[in-house]
């Protein structure tokens, strides 16, 4: 409820923003309203100003801006009709939610009676908090390689993991470490982080590569995006990638921006 309160404030704030925009325009032009008719695919516009008038004077095409302008008047006013609307039902419902809702039920407890309570309804944190205890398949391939330990105290196969594992743990963003993903065919992969956005409660990937010097390690790994394509995972959407090479190392300061951007604000 708290997300949907934010996207009716945020849409309320454009209609007022916009609504006063268009009441500034009021009374800025020309008299009476557009007649169109298009005639063998030539646009013909008419300013018509009388009563009962159906045809109009026609405005010749050095004059198009005038046209501009009554097409502007009449947008003007159905939009002020139609915005000024639904501005009013939004706050009202606004003001109906932000008292009146089921989450309530809990929030409005005490925190001594909240600690005793399954809610039937999740927050965000609360959802995240469920999401990160759950267990999981992960990676049984040479256990030994994890010799990095995270801030969470578990072990990761490089520093550069640890250093990401930590920037997700100090903004208080939710991961799994090589959750097992099954794929269409069938074919497992481990992708090094699975990450939870708690703002859509939805799960996205994040593959770390950090030996692109190599050339059989970059090949593998084009096979693995072009697998994750075939699946319905893209980069930008529901995968991300991080990376470093000798002349390249880790971008810490930009990974933590990224991280920031996308979770946190």
């Amino acid at each position: 409820m708290k997300e949907i309160l934010k996207l009716m404030n945020q849409r309320a704030a454009v209609l007022r923003q916009a609504i006063k925009k268009a009441q500034k325009e009021e009374g800025t032009f020309p008299e009476g309203h557009l007649r169109i008719s298009v005639d063998k695919g030539y646009l013909r516009c008419y300013q018509v100003t009388e009563p009962g008038d159906n045809s109009g004077k026609y405005i010749l095409k050095k004059e198009r801006s005038r046209a501009s302008k009554l097409a502007q008047k009449d947008y003007n006013t159905d939009f002020l009709m139609l915005a000024t609307k639904e501005l009013e039902r939004l706050e009202k419902s606004i003001k109906v939610f932000s008292k009146e809702n089921a989450d309530n039920a809990f929030n409005n407890l005490p925190l001594e009676r909240q600690c005793l309570i399954s809610p039937y309804i999740l927050s965000d944190d609360q959802y995240a908090a469920e999401w990160e205890k759950r267990n999981y398949l992960t990676n049984q391939y040479l256990p030994e390689d994890k010799r990095y330990e995270t801030k969470k105290g578990e072990m990761v196969r490089s520093k550069s993991e640890s250093i990401i594992a930590d920037i997700l743990c100090d903004l208080g963003i939710p991961y799994h470490y090589e959750q097992a993903l099954k794929l269409r065919n069938g074919a497992i992969y481990y992708p090094d982080f699975t990450i939870l956005n708690k703002k859509e409660r939805e799960e996205m990937y994040l593959e770390h590569l950090g030996l692109l010097d190599e050339e059989g390690y970059r090949k593998n790994n084009l096979i693995k995006m072009d697998e994750y394509r075939a699946n319905g995972i893209y980069i930008g959407k529901n995968l991300l990638i991080t990376y470093e090479t000798k002349e390249s190392p880790l971008d810490i300061k930009g990974i933590r921006k990224m991280f920031i951007d996308l979770f946190v604000e």
